[in-house]
């Protein structure tokens, strides 16, 4: 019986089922760097010879905008809450500079554009944090409010309209060294801003805190609702960021663009270890998990599957991923 428990003992601790859990929910981002590499070699099978480093480029530089989405729902997601008003804002800013980038100028439209973002997210935030309503009604809400003004501005401005800015353009599409995506411009100090702020700052720790525990972190003295205000300001200025490279991308302006965004930066985020229960994740695993869906994506593409089949498996993967890190994870 000795013999026995010390052989079983002797086994390297990730392969037993409780190093198992404790990776899953401690070091996500090994787990997923495994499958990302996996989807790799498997684009590589299905097409011999795409993988090099133009095509690294290329996933990359269609990861990023959808990554500071999937940013937006991480951080929400912290706290227990979602944004599903990000696509609609993404849209929203992109399409308002194309039409002010004629006029006022690159300038003021940006500007423009990202105030309007971030009273969206205020009236978000002071729906969540202040009225107590749900966060997945209240950004539903407010993506549909702006929606329906995008489309006001778009029939009074549409004839004013000067297309996507040079400036987009190069930024979204453009490459440089050959195939490094000019969007990791942006994107990198982005990242670094997010993930020192996550885990580097007392206003991280109070996100972790919330979703972790509402009841305790008010009572020990945190105002919630100004966490929150704060939050959803946040994620829709991040949100209309993503909507300046989704048109510089695409070379399109629409007050649609970003809406089927939505679900894969969710879906980016879920992958990527943050609990949609609150209190669990970080942005690490986030920025792996657009590139998973990026990679899933691009090998759909290969195989000539449309964009709802790419939906349908966006939701499932949601939905598995979700049930997934709630069984591995549990105590």
């Amino acid at each position: 019986m000795t013999d026995t428990a010390t052989t079983t003992d002797s086994r390297p601790r990730w392969l037993t089922t409780t190093g198992l859990r404790a990776l899953f929910r401690e070091r996500p981002i090994i787990p997923l760097i495994g499958l990302l590499a996996v989807l790799v070699v498997v684009s590589e099978l299905i097409r011999p010879g795409i993988v090099n480093l133009n095509w690294g480029g290329v996933m990359v530089r269609a990861a990023v905008p959808l990554a500071i989405l999937a940013g937006c729902q991480t951080m929400t997601m912290l706290t227990g809450g979602i944004d599903l008003s990000v696509g609609a804002v993404a849209s929203m800013s992109g399409f308002v500079v194309a039409t002010l980038v004629g006029g006022p100028g690159l300038a003021t439209g940006i500007l423009v554009a990202l105030a309007v973002a971030a009273i969206v997210g205020l009236i978000s935030g002071i729906g969540v944090g202040i009225f107590r309503v749900h966060p997945l009604i209240m950004t539903l809400g407010m993506s549909l409010v702006v929606l329906g003004f995008a489309n006001v501005w778009q029939i009074q401005m549409v004839q004013t309209g000067s297309g996507v800015p040079d400036q987009f353009r190069d930024l979204g599409a453009g490459i440089f060294l050959g195939f490094v995506p000019r969007s990791l411009l942006l994107f990198l100090p982005l990242a670094i801003l997010i993930i020192l702020g996550l885990n580097r700052t007392g206003y991280g720790r109070l996100l972790y805190a919330i979703g972790d525990n509402p009841i305790a972190s008010r009572l020990s003295g945190a105002r919630s609702w100004q966490v929150l205000i704060v939050l959803y300001v946040i994620s829709a200025v991040l949100a209309g960021v993503a909507g300046f490279l989704y048109s510089g991308l695409t070379n399109v302006a629409s007050v649609t663009l970003a809406d089927t965004a939505v679900l894969p930066s969710v879906a980016a985020a879920v992958i990527g270890g943050t609990s949609i229960m609150g209190g669990r994740g970080g942005y690490g695993g986030t920025m792996i998990g657009a590139l998973i869906l990026t990679v899933i994506s691009s090998i759909l593409s290969s195989l000539g599957y449309p964009e709802a089949v790419r939906q349908i498996l966006f939701g499932a993967l949601i939905i598995f991923v979700a049930a997934a890190y709630t069984r591995v994870t549990e105590t």
